[in-house]
């Protein structure tokens, strides 16, 4: 992997040290940060940064649907044929179909990792998505702030959270066993340190 210093990446794409300052700032095409906070960059800024000067380029029209299990394949093809019809009422010409499996509260989601990175390289310029938490079951604010830095922007579809029933039962569980988790570590942590006390009291 190649790379450069801020000057040196400058002269590669034709653009002033003080552009690249500039949307370093506003977070268009952030600087690597190395030893000392010195800006570094790397072949992937490229494209992103020949993007961000070519408005004129347009990116893929993505559909991106999903549901969290295996049991929910009836609905995932539903998502579908809905989102066909209004990108053809709309007249909207789709380029990628991409469909997902995986709870909402995952980002990890391969899919969706690869549909954000295609979105920080420049590559997609619009996403069609049923409903928000299609996307993500929280955060859908940022990942369309996120989208919008880089030119992409996102139709939902429906507003209503339609999610079935079982999903959102599923995730709110798996939100609940989270913070069980995390209390049953902090009352172990809190008996252990009781019994370090008791211990150095009785020394």
């Amino acid at each position: 992997m190649a790379v450069y210093r801020p000057h040196e990446f400058a002269v590669l794409i034709g653009k002033s040290t003080s552009t690249l300052r500039r949307w370093d700032r506003e977070g268009r095409l952030p600087a690597k940060r190395g030893k000392g906070n010195q800006r570094y960059y790397i072949d992937e800024d490229i494209a992103i940064a020949l993007n961000l000067e070519s408005p004129s380029k347009k990116g893929k029209t993505v559909v991106y649907y999903r549901v969290s299990t295996q049991v929910q394949k009836a609905d995932l093809e539903h998502q579908r044929q809905a989102l066909e019809t209004y990108a053809v009422n709309a007249g909207i010409a789709v380029d990628d179909w991409i469909k997902d499996l995986g709870s909402g509260l995952n980002f990890k989601r391969k899919n969706f990792l690869n549909l954000m990175k295609e979105v920080r390289m420049g590559e997609i310029s619009h996403i069609i998505i049923a409903h928000k938490d299609r996307l993500c079951r929280f955060g859908f604010e940022f990942i369309e702030e996120f989208c919008s830095w880089y030119g992409c922007s996102i139709t939902v579809v429906n507003q209503l959270t339609l999610s079935p029933q079982q999903e959102l039962v599923e995730d709110l569980l798996a939100i609940i066993h989270c913070f069980s988790s995390r209390l049953y570590s902090l009352r172990k942590y809190k008996t252990e340190i009781k019994k370090l006390i008791e211990m150095e009291e009785s020394v």
